[in-house]
């Protein structure tokens, strides 16, 4: 029993004898290490004390992040390790990184739960509005970027908090001073803020053909603090237009004007006849020119009989509407849940069938 408590006071001694620093480090080592598993660690925890419907709720929200999951633990952890440094003897060089590691806890906390909302809107929230009878438009991706805006203003003021920093007060006293200038240089605050709201809204950048609402074409050169430069086509001449203007004028931006074609194929498991294939051809119009973005009637069906002429593939094509990325892959996810909804209408008069090869999209752009 002697020689277990002296062992137990020599190891003692070994750690208290090795410097805070490097305790640290080899704890942010340990972080790096734990929080590369944190994804996993939490679909253990998920799968073991919940249902497999939690489960699948998992795999749809969490798996498709994974990234930004272990991101924010790794950073969580590293974070907790700080409590080594937090002796009389290192408290400068605690004080010194704790800011950092605080704004990277911050950073990757608020990236994860702005990911985590986007994924639950695009697999729950379409979902959700079509059950209720509601119209899925692009008002769910304003909704997405207000959400995002409360997100990194909540991280603001929790960095904020976390450095005793009175932000709240700073932005009162902003605001009764905001007031004097305001009166003082009116019109230069209303450059600066159409400035602003042209930066946030970027109804166009640099490069892009537009048209006023004179008629007027044009390629944007640049969008500066009070005005942008617009080159019109033709004279080449250079228009040097006040923001504030801008954005209170109709502007038709026609290099975002661009369709994207899809492709698929549908592989039936028996050979359709003519009513059939009229069937089909109704159903599938249909449950296309329902989907909010693509373009009504676009829809083209042909079907292809096998060499054997015991099955039937159609071949569909039609193109989607859409002025950015985000609306882009807005109307995919729509298409998944008509195509889900084709299946079952079609199931229901027994004509089954596979998508053997993924949905192609083919971007095609409007040329001036």
């Amino acid at each position: 029993m002697e020689e277990i408590l002296n062992t137990l006071q020599l190891d003692s001694f070994n750690l208290q004898s090795v410097p805070r620093p490097a305790i640290f480090i080899i704890f942010v080592l340990i972080s790096w290490l734990i929080g590369r598993y944190t994804p996993g660690i939490l679909y253990t925890v998920v799968s073991r004390f919940t249902s497999s419907k939690f489960s699948s709720v998992y795999d749809n929200l969490i798996d498709p992040i994974e990234g930004s999951l272990r991101t924010a633990g790794t950073v969580i952890l590293i974070s907790l390790s700080m409590v080594w440094l937090q002796v009389e003897r290192y408290q400068s060089l605690h004080d010194f990184f704790s800011p950092f590691v605080d704004l990277m806890v911050t950073i990757s906390v608020a990236w994860f739960f702005s990911r985590l909302f986007q994924q639950f809107i695009r697999i729950y929230g379409i979902e959700l509005l079509k059950r209720l009878g509601l119209e899925v438009d692009e008002l769910l991706l304003v909704f997405e970027t207000v959400i995002n805006i409360v997100i990194g203003f909540i991280a603001i003021l929790a960095f904020a908090q976390s450095q005793r920093f009175n932000l709240i007060g700073l932005l009162a006293s902003l605001g009764i001073g905001g007031l004097a200038i305001a009166f003082a240089a009116q019109k230069i605050l209303e450059q600066l803020l159409s400035t602003i709201v042209l930066y946030l809204d970027r109804p166009f950048v640099p490069g892009d053909y537009i048209r006023l609402s004179n008629g007027q074409l044009g390629r944007v050169e640049s969008v500066g603090l009070r005005s942008s430069k617009i080159r019109a086509s033709g004279k080449n001449t250079l228009f040097i237009v006040p923001n504030s203007t801008l954005i209170s004028i109709e502007i038709e931006n026609i290099t975002r004007a661009k369709k994207v074609m899809v492709l698929l194929y549908l592989d039936f498991h028996q050979r359709l006849d003519e009513e059939e294939c009229a069937l089909v051809r109704q159903v599938i119009s249909k449950g296309t020119d329902a989907v909010f973005g693509i373009d009504p009637g676009s829809t083209n069906i042909s079907f292809i009989t096998d060499e054997q002429g015991k099955a039937t593939r159609a071949r569909v094509t039609f193109f989607i509407l859409g002025s950015n990325q985000n609306s882009i892959q807005l109307r995919k996810r729509l298409l998944e849940l008509a195509n889900q909804t084709i299946s079952d209408k079609l199931a229901s008069f027994n004509i089954t069938f596979t998508t053997p090869e993924p949905t192609v999209y083919v971007e095609s752009p409007v040329t001036i």
